[in-house]
């Protein structure tokens, strides 16, 4: 991979302006519904192998 350069000119910083309260929830809601929308519906576990006993 190698380094972007920035031309003349061309100004690669964004800078964006602060959210407001109600884009903040709208976003944070949006956010929730994704997470539960993504859930698995069913949980995966890994089973412990057996250990055996020399007597």
């Amino acid at each position: 991979m190698s380094i972007i350069k920035e031309r003349n000119g061309v100004d690669f910083i964004i800078q964006s302006p602060p959210l407001t309260e109600e884009e903040r929830k709208e976003i944070s809601e949006f956010i929730q519904k994704r997470k539960q929308e993504n859930k698995p519906l069913v949980k995966r576990t890994v089973l412990k192998k057996k250990k055996k006993i020399k007597v």
